[in-house]
């Protein structure tokens, strides 16, 4: 049967009705209430099956309403997503189905109904509201009056158009070129399209539409990057730095002869290259791999194994940037650009386990916008909510964060991703492919998006609401799958049988199958599709972050397809390596693109641009902020500025600990509110423990930047190498990866005179520190009309250094004294290399011995603002007596806490003291009014849930409360043994191996399934198999992760459902039985929940009065550290804990613990609420941020009747010896131990 349900959220946990409300009242659109109403059209579903799933699967008995149908008298409007575009909720949802059904051929359609109460002016707002919750690029409006299925479909493709040749285009005169390239709207230029011409007249033959489509995506200037390779010429400068320009180009000039390159053509590529190449050959770059797969910068390490010799690793970084695709789709965009940095150092067989994200925006605090745009407060909000989404779904820890704020960015958003992985050198063959060998795609299925993102991407941004190419070029990813290859190529067996890899990126399997060989075939129809109405040419462009490329040898590919398919994955031969030189594509036997690989190599006809490079003609920055008086409304306005204010309501959307190898949280301290210079993050090392860490920053100055270029790259350089020391790395270990981000240059000698300059800064800065770039990425379209992104030189910089020596920059020690280092530039305002080199030696020198405890660096606010973050962690005060450069801009200058004296290059300026003020010369500010000033600006944009940062204050715990009796615990069996533990990795599972390591730290035995949906059979099977180890183990485990990425509209329903099956539940009622010990974290606990094993300790289906983890309060994701009190032992997990307070990493969307109050006091009695969110002094609280998720009655974790069953929020796996240093006082909470002695 087919129909169509309604669910709404009850009032109590409407939060995203309130939400949406918020904002259109933002708006300045005057209404009482909304009310949202989530959509299922659902299709081909047994009626039986429908029964069986409308409670497990579509509805929340606790959290929602069920409508059959709706009868509203208030307007409303209903949204759906655009064909073809990927809906994980109906995805998700198809999936739960599949488990309660194996055979079911069910579909489903998902959508929102938007009711709006109290609307007052209804035709003027309901447009206004429409066009803010409507992106065309998305979903359009439904239509309620009908009920078509979707458009998508695993059948093989089917030809829908004819192949169509461009007849007589060899013969075209030029302006006949310039017509087609007119109509054709491409992004290449006129002479490209000549270029091709003369090569297809060569051929003796006209081009087929396919091929020169498949030139444009390949020349594009993204995936070619055709502006930093076109050639400069009449290079000249002028004003007055003419002089200090001509010095750094002639020390070039000169580098680039020394190795016998002075006559080859001088482009941005090469300046921006040829430190490396200089650096290499005098030895000083000793880790730089170089390798033919192109896709990320390579190092190779030394990792120290406790206990072992040290291991030969790979570090891989990259960083990536999705402009025009978050512009136009800001969630999607966002997402794809984590998930396109992702896949580079993946396809290079690396784990990615360590995340950066910067952005670029105009004020979000202005409601106002360009017309046709969507307005910035949006933008910021959904690619933070997309971005966050994606890389907390694949399980990559993100633990720096920062938003850069422009008003250039109103052309076009900036949106940076950088991301390290790592993996055993000796898991890596890389090897050039040969005749015969064989292409598989791995991953997901190819649907109609991500087409025409290269090609756009590469334009200047011309924002159409009508232009519906926009609703395809951004690919909305699946981040399951993508974490699917991830655990996929940790193995050996599997990535060391790949000679080549290549990521479907720009251009999909057209552009990747052509890097992977200079001769292939690829078979088009091969390719498994959503939507049987795509074109060849379609199949071959579509871009998207989870599928892979791997050649292997032909007796390899039966041993890789079984590998994959063990790890849930698809992997389907679709092409061959050849000898002809040649890259053909051929559909249904038809052929389509046939060109020779050398011309498809040259990337397009060579350019040729004039350069001028002018100096700047306004006051810089430094000076400017020379002029500013220090007082305290001076200190409170510059604290509260847009690109100084904190950025903690964006960070904390970021899951900062996955993995289990954090260093440094994004804020530190006992109150964490002191921000880190960068990530730190242990080498995600397979067995054993490690002390090598991986450190990562950035350096970036807008306003400096656009003042001059010139001083902006080189700033760049000495903003990342000064973040790098002050977290306790050696700068000397640095190597970097530049972004670029610019204008679109057009013929004009002066714009293309702005990169240069940045290049040429730092060129400069890369040769006196000795450090060089070893890859980047550039993006040089950023203009709207005559609006210019501002010259973006990005300097990220990735060094390793040991656990040890890592520190944190909050203020430690009550007595401790403050030093300044004050780095003075040059009469030119370029940096003093000599001294910046010097004390960066002794800092580190000072850090190794632990003299220093501390260090911030300087940059906007100058010392007084740096000094004021340093002492916000743990809120100690700082008595300062030094009058100058308070409120001064700068850069490469630091705050040093020291435990004892230093040397006279740093000035003695103050001292670490106990009361709760900054005293500058006698000027004495509040911290606490600090730090109200500091947070105001930008909580609003991502906190509209929580403006008040509190909670309401009703605390449902009673003190009076008298426990049972303790419950005795005893093991039935009367053999001791070493327990073995399963546990079953779901699609969404993402914290498996900090869980495994966890576990067997302690002894345990671990066990692990991954669970396999591709097919009915692999379904029933992976259910067999999970029932016969759930009976053979002590210890079972549901770890964390985002089961079918929380959907449908809420946590853990697939693994709920898996649960529910009735096999699954008799092999669990038999290991209950058999006195095994259950534990559900986070997303497990969900399960538990949701499963009714917690509290009830038997699986069932709830009711309405039944406890339930729903949206946190804030309603958005929170990643951070809690305290939490252990308040019942009753529990081999928990015993001896009693009364003792832990803090521990949390991360969740949906950890609110909710039960009514009768059930908090039933709980409480049985001593089955186990542990509780406490304030700094150890008692229950409901405020915010002690309490994060607003839990009723500060409920964090549970026990069943009988202590065996235990299911918490917070993640005790994810920390141990030498993690989370800027949190004080932490220590392992044990419970692993305990368990696993349990069976001893």
């Amino acid at each position: 049967m087919n129909l169509r349900i309604y669910i709404q959220k009850k009032n109590f946990f409407d939060l995203y009705s309130r939400n949406l409300y918020q904002e259109l009242n933002d708006m300045d659109i005057s209404l009482s209430k909304v009310i949202i109403y989530h959509i299922y059209d659902i299709f081909q579903i047994k009626q039986e099956v429908f029964i069986d799933s409308l409670y497990k699967i579509f509805v929340d008995p606790v959290t929602d309403i069920y409508h059959k149908k709706l009868h509203l008298k208030n307007p409303y409007f209903s949204i759906e997503y655009l064909p073809g575009k990927y809906d994980q909720r109906a995805e998700a949802a198809m999936q739960c189905i599949k488990v309660i059904d194996p055979i079911s051929t069910v579909f489903i359609k998902t959508g929102k109904l938007i009711e709006l109460i109290g609307l007052n002016n209804q035709k003027n707002d309901i447009i206004k509201i429409k066009k803010y919750c409507i992106n065309p690029n998305i979903c359009k409006e439904k239509n309620l009056k009908e009920m078509l299925p979707p458009d998508f479909s695993n059948i093989k493709c089917v030809e829908k158009k004819k192949m169509k040749i461009l007849e007589g285009f060899i013969n075209f005169t030029p302006e006949e070129i310039k017509k087609i390239h007119k109509k054709w709207n491409f992004s290449i230029g006129i002479k490209d399209l000549l270029f091709i011409q003369k090569y297809f007249f060569e051929e003796k033959r006209d081009p087929k539409e396919e091929e020169l489509r498949i030139l444009d995506a390949y020349w594009s200037d993204h995936c070619r990057h055709s502006t930093f390779l076109t050639t400069l010429v009449d290079i000249t400068f002028d004003g007055i730095l003419k002089d200090t320009y001509y010095n750094i180009f002639n020390k070039y000039l000169k580098d680039r002869d020394s190795i016998g390159r002075s006559k080859d053509p001088i482009n941005l590529m090469d300046l921006s290259n040829l430190p490396s190449q200089i650096l290499s050959k005098k030895g000083k770059l000793k880790n730089y791999v170089f390798s033919n797969e192109r896709n990320s910068c390579i190092m190779r390490i030394d990792v120290d194994i406790i206990g072992k010799k040290k291991e030969k690793w790979y570090l891989l970084f990259k960083n990536e940037t999705h402009n025009h695709p978050t512009e136009i789709d800001p969630f999607g965009g966002a997402a794809t650009c984590i998930g396109g940095a992702i896949r580079d150092p993946l396809s290079g067989r690396a784990f990615v386990y360590q995340s950066i994200r910067l952005s670029g925006a105009d004020d979000p605090t202005k409601k106002k916008t360009l017309n046709g745009k969507i307005e910035q407060r949006k933008i910021c909000r959904e690619a933070a909510n997309g971005y966050s989404s994606y890389g907390n779904q694949v399980g990559v820890a993100t633990t720096h964060i920062h938003e850069i704020y422009h008003k250039g960015y109103k052309a076009k958003r900036m949106e940076v991703g950088m991301v390290i992985g790592a993996v055993p050198v000796d898991y890596v063959k890389q090897k050039n492919p040969k005749n015969g060998d064989i292409i598989l795609l791995i991953g997901g299925l190819t649907g109609r998006d991500g087409i025409g993102g290269a090609t756009e991407s590469s334009k200047e941004y011309e924002y159409n609401f009508k232009n519906t190419s926009y609703n395809i070029q951004v690919q909305k990813g699946n981040p399951i799958i993508e974490r699917q290859i991830q655990r996929f190529f940790r193995k050996k067996s599997a990535i060391s049988l790949i000679k080549k890899c290549n990521d479907l990126g720009a251009g999909g399997a057209s552009v990747a199958i052509g890097e992977l060989s200079n001769s292939s075939i690829l078979y088009l129809d091969k390719i498994p599709i959503k939507n049987t109405s795509l074109d060849p040419i379609e199949i071959a462009l579509s871009e998207s972050q989870e599928r892979m490329v791997v050649v292997l040898n032909p007796y390899d590919v039966k041993k890789f397809i079984n590998l994959s398919h063990k790890e849930n994955i698809l992997s389907i031969p679709i092409a061959r390596i050849t000898d002809n030189e040649r890259i053909i594509f051929y559909h249904k036997k038809k052929e389509i693109f046939n060109l020779k690989s050398s011309f498809l190599n040259t990337g397009g006809s060579n350019k040729k641009k004039v350069v001028q490079v002018s100096s700047p003609t306004s006051i810089s920055p430094f000076k400017k902020s020379q002029k500013i008086t220090f007082n305290k409304t001076n200190f409170l306005k510059n604290i509260s500025k847009l690109n100084i204010a904190s950025q903690k309501s964006l960070v904390e959307m970021f899951d900062s600990t996955i993995g289990g190898g954090t260093i440094l949280m994004p804020f530190g301290g006992k109150y964490q509110m002191t921000p880190s210079e960068g990530s730190v993050q242990k080498i995600p090392v397979l067995n054993g423990e490690t002390t090598t860490v991986s450190l990562a920053s950035w350096g970036y100055h807008p306003n400096i930047s656009t003042w001059s270029p010139l001083h902006g790259g080189a700033y760049a350089i000495v903003e990342c190498v000064s973040k790098i020391v002050s977290m306790g790395g050696n700068y000397k270990s640095t190597y970097f990866s530049f972004q670029e981000y610019y204008q679109k240059l057009g013929k004009k000698s002066k714009n293309w005179g702005k990169p240069f300059a940045s290049l040429l800064g730092a060129y400069h800065a890369q040769m006196a520190f000795e450090l060089a770039s070893i890859g980047g990425k550039d993006s040089m379209s950023g203009s709207y009309k005559n609006i210019h992104v501002p010259p973006t030189l990005i300097a990220f910089g990735v060094s390793i250094g040991s656990c040890g020596n890592i520190i944190s920059p909050e203020f430690k020690k009550i007595g401790n004294r403050i030093y300044l280092y004050h780095h003075k530039p040059l009469k030119n305002e370029m940096p003093d290399f000599d001294s910046l080199k010097k004390v960066y030696d002794q800092v580190y020198e000072g850090i190794c011995s632990g003299k220093i405890v501390s260090v911030k660096t300087i940059k906007d606010g100058g010392i007084s603002i740096a000094i004021a973050k340093m002492s916000f962690g743990n809120r100690l005060g700082v008595v300062i007596q030094y009058n100058n450069h308070l409120l001064e801009t700068n850069i490469g200058s630091l705050i040093i806490e020291s435990s004892s004296s230093l040397s006279e290059d740093f000035i003695l300026i103050g001292e670490v003291v106990s009361s709760k003020n900054l005293n500058f010369n006698g000027i004495s500010i509040d911290i606490d009014e600090s730090i109200e000033n500091w947070i105001k600006t930008l909580t609003p944009i991502y906190s509209i849930h929580n403006r008040d940062l509190k909670y309401t204050k009703k605390n449902i715990l009673r003190k009076s409360i008298k426990f049972h009796k303790k419950i005795p615990l005893k093991w039935k069996s009367i053999k001791k043994i070493r327990p073995h533990v399963f546990i079953p990795i779901f699609p969404g599972t993402n914290c498996e191996f900090e869980s495994i390591h966890a576990f067997e730290k302690e002894g345990a035995i671990v066990k692990t399934f991954v669970l396999r949906n591709l097919s009915d059979k692999d379904l029933i099977q992976s259910i067999s198999k999970m029932v016969k180890y759930i009976k053979s183990v002590q210890i079972f485990m549901l770890c964390g992760g985002f089961s079918a990425g929380d959907e449908p509209d809420g946590s853990a329903k697939f693994i709920t459902s898996i649960l529910h099956n009735p096999y699954i539940k008799d092999s669990i009622e038999y290991f209950i039985d058999h006195d095994g010990l259950i534990l559900g974290i986070c997303n497990g606990f969900q399960a538990l929940i949701k499963s009714s094993l917690l509290p009830y300790g038997k699986i069932n289906l709830r009711n309405h009065k039944s406890p339930t983890l729903t949206y946190n309060k804030i309603g958005k994701h929170i990643s951070q550290c809690v305290h939490i009190k252990v308040i019942s032992d009753q529990s081999p997990w928990l015993k001896g804990m009693k009364n003792k307070v832990y803090t521990i990493p949390v991360s969740h969307s949906e950890g609110r613990f909710y039960a009514n109050e009768k059930m908090i006091n039933i709980l409480l009695k049985k001593n089955q609420i186990a542990t509780l969110y406490v304030d700094l002094k150890g008692n229950p609280t409901m405020d915010f941020p002690f309490n994060p998720n607003g839990s009723i009655g500060s409920v964090e974790g549970l026990l069943s009747n009988n202590g065996k069953i235990y299911g918490r929020m917070t993640h005790p796996e994810r920390y141990n010896n030498g993690l989370l240093k800027n949190i004080p006082d932490i220590k392992e909470h044990s419970i692993f131990r305990n368990a696993v002695q349990y069976f001893l």
